[in-house]
């Protein structure tokens, strides 16, 4: 059975003079302010579609990761997640980088790194953005 999730953005004005609210509709947990110089220029208390779709990636990536780990026999105790969505304005998303440092027992740096390729290959979201670079640097630490 498929889920869907659902957010709604509220926009006033020009691209460059206006501004809009982005709500998190199916879980209720925030409305976001969203403007295009916070966007193209830089983090002014607004987010941006990158930062969400940045929060989207890591999260994902993480389930994934954590998933295939358990499968293999070796649940981890912590991940640290973090990716950065690269906005070129006038290009697009040009590029996004991944970086995971993990906490698991009984792993080798070796295992640990095919594991995260793995869950980059498997994330849901990577599959989605699969039309840009997705880099990954993962280790244990």
């Amino acid at each position: 059975m498929a889920t869907t999730r659902t957010a709604t953005t509220h926009w006033h004005g020009t691209l460059l003079e206006g501004a809009g609210k982005v709500s998190l509709d199916s879980s209720g947990t925030g409305t976001f302010e969203v403007s295009w110089p916070s966007r193209a220029e830089e983090a002014d208390g607004r987010t941006s579609p990158e930062e969400l779709i940045a929060a989207a990636h890591s999260s994902c990536f993480s389930m994934a990761l954590s998933h295939g780990l358990t499968e293999a026999g070796t649940p981890p105790t912590s991940l640290r997640t973090s990716a950065v969505v690269e906005l070129t304005p006038g290009t697009g998303i040009t590029g996004i980088r991944l970086s995971v440092r993990g906490v698991v027992e009984n792993i080798t740096g070796d295992e640990f790194v095919a594991a995260a390729e793995a869950a980059k290959a498997g994330c849901p979201v990577s599959q989605a953005l699969a039309g840009t670079t997705i880099t990954l640097d993962a280790a244990l630490g």
